[in-house]
C-alpha cells in the first residue's frame, strides 16, 4: 500500500512534469500543497468522479488558480474523465487543462479561478447556497442537502480586498460548512511577502468571527487531518486552517524561493526533485498501485447511492418538495411560468414610472412563482428597489442574532461589498438551486466588474440590477453618474445588457434574463419616472428581439432615431416635432443591443434599412458606442465628458438632451445625406 508521502508525490511529479513540458506554469503551489490535498481528497472529500454534477457532492475550489496542475492532477488521479494526454497538453490550445482552471473545460472544475480572491468569494457563495438550500428543503428525518465547501487560498488571495469583503460576510452568516486552507508559504512572485504582507491572518479571521486553526505543518498529514477534524466539529463558524508550507517542496535548489512560483523548474531541477522525493519514475508515469490508492470512483458511487436512497425516502414522504428540488437543481423554470403574461399586464396597465420601480413590480409578480430567486443589494435596497413584498432576509437564524430573517430566506443583505456580492452570486449560481440577482448603482458596477466578467466567461445565469443609470440621477453628481459603464457592459462577450424605456420593456427584460441559461444579464434602470409608450401586438412581441420600430412614418423614412431608456421618450418627442415640420422619421427603441445583433439579417434590415443612412442615436451615456449603428456619418446625442451635480432636468438641458438639440441633429444629418 503506497504511503501518504508517495500519494502526494504523484501530484508533485505530474505538476512539475506538465509545467516543464509546457515551458510555462506554476509548479510551486501544487508541490507545496500536495500533502494537504492528499489528506483532504482521500479522507474527507465527498464526490463521485463518475457523476461530477451529483447535487450533494462537496465543492472544492482552488482559489489560487495559478496552481492549476494541483487540481488537474487530483482530478486525473481520482478517476475523473481527464486522461494523461490532457495533462501532457497542459496550457496548450484546445486542451482541457488551460493555465488556470476554467469552468466547463474538464469535469470536476467547480469554478473558473484566475483573478486571485474570487475563488474564495465563489466558495462563500457555494456555502451560502448549501446552507440556504438545506434550510429550505431538509425536513426532520430527511436530510438531502448536507455537504461541505472546501477552498485553497494563497497569500495573493488574502491580499486582494475582495477577501475581506466575503470573509466578513461569511463570518456574519456563520457558514459552518465552509473550510478554507491557507497556503502560508511566505512567497509570492516578487519574493518573500514579509516586505508587503505582514498581517496577522489568524487574528484577522478571528475578528471576522471565523474558527481559526493556526500554525499547522502543511507537510504533516496527521496534523492536517487533526485540523480538518477540528474544523468539521465547529458547525457554527467557517474555519480557516493556516498551513505552513514550503513552496516547491521537493525541489532541493528552488523550494522556498520565488524561482519556483511561476516558472518551470528546469530539467536539472526536475531530476534533482525526483531524487529528493525518491520518485524514480519517468515523466508522466504513475505506478498502478498509486493509481489504485487514489481512485475514488467506487467510494464515490457508494456515497451517491446512499444519498439516492435517502432522497428516495424523502420523495416518498415529501413528493412535492422532491419534485421542486429536482426542478431547481436542473435549472428549469416551472412549466407554468410565463413571463409574456407579465409583459402583457404591464402594457395594459400603461403606468409611467421609474424603471427601477417597474423592476420591483416585476419582482412582486415573479417572486411567488420562482422560489429559486435569491435576491440582494449592496446596501442599497431602498434605492435599487429589490426587496419585494415577499422577500425574507437570510440570517444565521440564531436567537442571539438581532437581524430579522432565517437561513431559509430568499434575500441577502450584502452590505457595501459590490465586488464581493458579484463573486458570491457566481458561487451561488454555480452551486445550483438558485437564480441570484444582486443590485447596486450602475456606476458601482466598476467595483464588481471582474466578477461580472467571470460570470460571462463561465456562462452563468446571474442577474444584475443596475439602477441610477445616467446623469438623470441628478444631485449626487459626477461621482455617481455613469458615463462609460454601458459601453463596458455591452462589449463584454456573453453578457446580455438591457436598458428599458418603460415598465413594459422592463418586464420584457426580466423575462429574457430568467429564460437565459447561458450567461448573465444586466438590467440597467432609471431613477426618474419614464412615460409609458403605446405599442401594438407586434411591437410588444418584438421587444424580445432587442430593437424594434416603436414609431414609424409613411413610406421610406428620411431619418432614423435610435434611443434607449430614458432617452426613448425624448426621441419620440423629437420625432413628433420633426413630423410637424414635414419630416419622415422612424424611432427605434433599442433596449438590448446584443439581442438585436443576434437577430437574422432580414429582421435587422427591416428595423434599420441600409439605404437609410441619415441616423441619429440618443443616449445619456458615452457617445462612441453608437457609431456601430449610425455609421461615421451619423450623429450621436450622447456624453463625452463626466456629469455635474444638479437637478436631472437641468443636467439633461445642460448636456444637450433636448428636443431642439435632437431635431437639429436630425436636420443636419438629413441635409448631409442629400
Amino acid at each position: 500500500m503506497p504511503t501518504r508521502f508517495e500519494l502526494a508525490n504523484a501530484i508533485r511529479a505530474l505538476s512539475m512534469d506538465a509545467v516543464q513540458k509546457a515551458k510555462s506554469g506554476h509548479p510551486g503551489a501544487p508541490m507545496g500543497m500536495a500533502d494537504i490535498a492528499e489528506v483532504l481528497w482521500n479522507d474527507y472529500l465527498q464526490h463521485n468522479p463518475d457523476d461530477p454534477q451529483w447535487a450533494d457532492r462537496d465543492r472544492f475550489v482552488l482559489s489560487n488558480g495559478h496552481g492549476s496542475m494541483l487540481l488537474y492532477s487530483l482530478l486525473h488521479l481520482t478517476g475523473y474523465d481527464l486522461d494523461l494526454e490532457q495533462l501532457q497538453n497542459f496550457r496548450q490550445l484546445h486542451s482541457k487543462t488551460p493555465g488556470h482552471p476554467e469552468y466547463g473545460y474538464a469535469p470536476g472544475i467547480e469554478t473558473t479561478t484566475g483573478p486571485l480572491g474570487q475563488g474564495l468569494a465563489n466558495a462563500v457563495g457555494m456555502a451560502i447556497a448549501e446552507k440556504t438550500l438545506a434550510a429550505q428543503f431538509n425536513r426532520p428525518g430527511h436530510t438531502i442537502v448536507d455537504h461541505y465547501t472546501y477552498c485553497f487560498v494563497g497569500d495573493g488571495c488574502l491580499m486582494e480586498g475582495i477577501s475581506h469583503e466575503v470573509s466578513s460576510l461569511a463570518g456574519t452568516q456563520r457558514l459552518g460548512k465552509l473550510i478554507v486552507f491557507y497556503d502560508d508559504n511566505g512567497i509570492s512572485i516578487d519574493g518573500e511577502v514579509e516586505g508587503w504582507f505582514t498581517d496577522d491572518t489568524a487574528k484577522r479571521f478571528e475578528a471576522y468571527g471565523w474558527h481559526v486553526v493556526p500554525q499547522i505543518d502543511g507537510h504533516d498529514p496527521e496534523a492536517v487531518k487533526a485540523a480538518i477534524e477540528l474544523a468539521r466539529q465547529d458547525d457554527d463558524r467557517p474555519s480557516l486552517i493556516v498551513c505552513k508550507t514550503i513552496i516547491g517542496f521537493g525541489a532541493p535548489n528552488k523550494q522556498g524561493k520565488e524561482e519556483c512560483h511561476g516558472a518551470p523548474l528546469g530539467e536539472d531541477e526536475v531530476a534533482a526533485a525526483r531524487a529528493r522525493l525518491d520518485w524514480p519514475h519517468a515523466p508522466f508515469h504513475v505506478p498502478e498501485p498509486i493509481y489504485q490508492a487514489w481512485d475514488a470512483r467506487e467510494q464515490g458511487q457508494a456515497a451517491q447511492a446512499e444519498w439516492q436512497a435517502r432522497f428516495d425516502r424523502y420523495a416518498e414522504a415529501h413528493p412535492a418538495l422532491a419534485r421542486e428540488f429536482q426542478r431547481r437543481i436542473q435549472c428549469q423554470l416551472p412549466a407554468e411560468f410565463t413571463g409574456e403574461a407579465m409583459i402583457q399586464r404591464a402594457q395594459e396597465q400603461g403606468e409611467s414610472l421609474a424603471t427601477r420601480k417597474a423592476s420591483l413590480s416585476c419582482l412582486n409578480e415573479l417572486g411567488p412563482q420562482l422560489p429559486e430567486l435569491l435576491g440582494g443589494s449592496a446596501d442599497l435596497a431602498p434605492s435599487n428597489l429589490t426587496f419585494w413584498k415577499g422577500a425574507k432576509a437570510i440570517s444565521p437564524g440564531s436567537s442571539t442574532t438581532p437581524v430579522e430573517g432565517s437561513p431559509d430566506g430568499n434575500y441577502l443583505h450584502y452590505g457595501v461589498r459590490e465586488f464581493g456580492m458579484g463573486a458570491i452570486m457566481n458561487g451561488i449560481v454555480l452551486h445550483g438551486g438558485f437564480i441570484p440577482y444582486g443590485a447596486t448603482f450602475l456606476i458601482f458596477m466598476e467595483y464588481m466588474r471582474n466578477a461580472v466578467r467571470m460570470a460571462a466567461l463561465m456562462g452563468q445565469r446571474a442577474i444584475y440590477v443596475f439602477t441610477h443609470d445616467s446623469i438623470g440621477l441628478g444631485e449626487d453628481g459626477p461621482t455617481h453618474q455613469p458615463i462609460e459603464q454601458l459601453t463596458s457592459l455591452r462589449t463584454t462577450p456573453n453578457l446580455a445588457t438591457w436598458r428599458p424605456c418603460d415598465a413594459v420593456e422592463t418586464a420584457a427584460a426580466w423575462n429574457a434574463a430568467l429564460k437565459r441559461q447561458s450567461g448573465p444579464t444586466a438590467l440597467v434602470l432609471s431613477r426618474q419616472n419614464l412615460p409609458h409608450q403605446a405599442r401594438d401586438k407586434q411591437q410588444l412581441a418584438d421587444i424580445a428581439r432587442g430593437g424594434y420600430v416603436l414609431k414609424d412614418c409613411e413610406g421610406i423614412p428620411e431619418a432614423i432615431l435610435i434611443a434607449t431608456g430614458s432617452e426613448v421618450a425624448l426621441a419620440m418627442d423629437a420625432a413628433a416635432q420633426l413630423e410637424q415640420d414635414g419630416r419622415r422619421v422612424r424611432v427605434v427603441s433599442m433596449p438590448s443591443c446584443d439581442a438585436f445583433d443576434a437577430q437574422d439579417a432580414d429582421y435587422r434590415q427591416s428595423v434599420l434599412p441600409a439605404e437609410v443612412t441619415a441616423r441619429v442615436a440618443v443616449e445619456a451615456a458615452h457617445a462612441d458606442y453608437w457609431h456601430k449603428y449610425v455609421g461615421l456619418e451619423g450623429r450621436v446625442v450622447g456624453m463625452r465628458t463626466f456629469g455635474e451635480s444638479g437637478k436631472a432636468e437641468d443636467l439633461f438641458h445642460h448636456f444637450g438632451f433636448t428636443v431642439n438639440q435632437v431635431v437639429a441633429e436630425v436636420e443636419g444629418v438629413v441635409d448631409a445625406a442629400l
